[in-house]
């Protein structure tokens, strides 16, 4: 397949899922436990935005949307970009990029979504050009109701260029010396109703993630290879039943099973998670409840090994750069366990603009901790907390985390490059499990199955004439592999990630505004032959209206990388550009 046509197939794969556009229940992980008054949503769903809990405040985080808003506002832009090198040496570089884009949304009674798509083609120039390049780059989220009250149609789907560094750590708009395109999405019916006093939910996902082969990739010397994610795909479904607390007896109980498999191109890697439970519901008052759960689960991961040349007896490397699986050779069982699966907790819900779930428990062999915090006391202001932890793998992670976004949100841009960034600003109903970035999914493109733990939390603001936030996060990633394979050596690796990013966005008068971003990124690698890399930037931008469709723009940023075994980077630009507007 050519590159324009491996183009045109991303395209039009984001071009479906964005205009699917949708959202999801809350964290897998979160188990519907019930009500804890009878009046309010289960801890394993989440509200379209679309039910009136009788609240009549309008800022309220479940208040029902009464009018169809829609607005859909394509654009063409034209930008001229100075590059300047700091660090290690002092080389200025400038491109033209020409860009088309759609910024939508729409808000109803039975629908919810928005999307934000960009394609960029840049033009290099000059006897030391910036390459010629194509950038894709777009997130969408939201529900279209088939049966209102009862059945929704979910979906999701982000694209991003990343920057691939020697250790999988990946890095958002950075221009490093591998770059990559990466997308994944998502799409499946969800279900809440009741039969009589039965509460039935549940949801069906199905969801694809690649990412292109990197232009090259700097390894340091006798290391392994980094066998790049390649594409893979993820069926995740989930059905629970149950009583609420004071409807067949005085507390709640239920049932509930779950599937989750996630295969993977490299090396044939399978994760297939499979677990029956029930629970109970014990209220301890009008807005506190005890909850606890107890089933089986079996899980399974495995793979197959990497072709070995004979003659030098080491792995065979593809021209993308990823290991050649040996399809000749029966799977190898990297991780194997059934049996008894339980946690417990609290859930709190004292109104409608404040959730919290906290659980501890026992699952793939230790102590397991999840949870999550969500408190919006109005249509201005909102903070989520989410803790979590999966077996899972790029794919299924960063599923997991675009499944958990809102389905109303204003898009990040980077003033510079035109990428969307990793975060979104939500601007609707924001209900618990959710979150606004894709930090944690994104840090790392490493192939490799793994035990997923971390927490992230955001908090935004938009008051007034002025719109800000932050957010934050720690991702943890312990690697599984088979003893006897290529991936041995990674088996029991443990990957870290601490990140940090925060805006402030406003308005200078009628015509103009500003923008300003700050991020961080912490990865440290427990292969020492890899090393440990940080990333920082900030960017301003200045933004002016010319005429009631023409802009113009102006925006200054820095930014860089620090590596322990390789060379650091550190670089400057300016951009100057003008969009018209539809």
């Amino acid at each position: 397949m050519t590159m324009k046509s491996r183009l045109f197939k991303n395209l039009a794969l984001l071009a479906i899922c964005c205009g699917a556009g949708v959202p999801g229940l809350a964290h897998a992980q979160s188990l519907a436990y019930g009500d804890v008054t009878g009046a309010g949503n289960s801890g394993g769903s989440a509200d379209s935005g679309d039910t009136d809990d009788g609240d009549s405040d309008g800022d309220a985080p479940s208040a029902r949307i009464r009018t169809k808003k829609v607005k859909v506002t394509p654009y063409i832009e034209a930008q001229q970009v100075v590059t300047a090198e700091l660090s290690p040496g002092s080389e200025v570089l400038t491109y033209t990029a020409l860009a088309a884009g759609l910024d939508a949304s729409i808000a109803g009674r039975n629908s919810q979504g928005a999307v934000a798509v960009r394609y960029e083609r840049r033009f290099g120039y000059g006897s030391n050009r910036v390459p010629d390049s194509d950038v894709v780059s777009g997130i969408a989220r939201g529900s279209i109701g088939i049966v209102p009250q009862a059945l929704t149609f979910e979906a999701g789907a982000m694209a991003a260029r990343m920057s691939v560094e020697n250790n999988g750590a990946a890095l958002n708009g950075f221009e490093g010396n591998s770059t990559s395109q990466v997308y994944g999405a998502y799409l499946g019916p969800s279900l809440r109703t009741h039969m009589g006093e039965l509460l039935v939910e549940g949801h069906y996902r199905f969801g694809y993630n690649r990412v292109e082969a990197p232009n090259s990739l700097v390894v340091v010397p006798g290391q392994n290879p980094i066998d790049v994610y390649d594409e893979g795909t993820v069926h995740n479904a989930a059905l629970h039943a149950g009583f609420k607390a004071g409807t067949v007896l005085p507390i709640g109980v239920g049932i509930g099973a779950g599937w989750n498999r996630e295969d993977v191109s490299n090396l044939d890697q399978r994760i297939d998670d499979k677990h029956v439970r029930g629970d109970i519901t014990v209220p301890l008052g009008a807005d506190l409840a005890v909850v606890a759960g107890i089933g089986y689960e079996d899980v399974k991961i495995s793979h197959r090994d990497a072709v070995i040349d004979t003659l030098s007896g080491l792995p065979v490397i593809d021209s993308n750069g990823r290991y050649l699986t040996d399809k000749s050779q029966p799977r190898q069982i990297a991780y194997e366990a059934d049996g008894l699966i339980w946690d417990a907790g609290l859930i709190w819900r004292p109104s409608s603009r404040t959730a919290l779930e906290a659980h501890v428990g026992r699952r793939y062999g230790s102590t397991t901790y999840f949870g999550s915090f969500a408190y919006a006391p109005n249509s201005r202001m909102s903070l989520n907390v989410s803790v979590y932890d999966n077996v899972t793998g790029f794919g299924g992670l960063l599923n997991n985390q675009l499944a958990a976004l809102p389905t109303q949100f204003d898009a990040i841009h980077n003033p510079l490059t035109g990428d969307l960034g990793t975060c979104v600003v939500a601007t609707g109903a924001v209900t618990e499990g959710q979150g606004t970035c894709l930090n944690g999914a994104l840090a790392s493109v490493s192939s490799s199955v793994f035990r997923g733990r971390g927490v992230l939390a955001t908090f935004g603001v938009t008051s007034g004439v002025l719109q800000y936030g932050i957010g934050g996060g720690y991702n943890r990633r312990t690697f599984i592999a088979a003893p006897g394979t290529v991936l041995a050596s990674a088996n029991g690796v443990i990957d870290e990630n601490y990140w940090v990013s925060a805006y402030l966005n406003g308005r200078i008068d009628r015509n103009s505004s500003f923008g300003t971003n700050i991020w961080a990124n912490w990865y440290q690698s427990g292969d020492s032959l890899a090393g440990d890399v940080s990333a920082y930037g900030a960017t301003a931008a200045y933004y002016r209206s010319l005429t009631r469709n023409l802009s113009a723009s102006a925006a200054v940023g820095v930014e860089g990388v620090n590596r322990e075994l390789l060379q650091d980077i550190w670089t400057a630009q300016a951009m100057v550009g003008v969009r018209y507007s539809f």
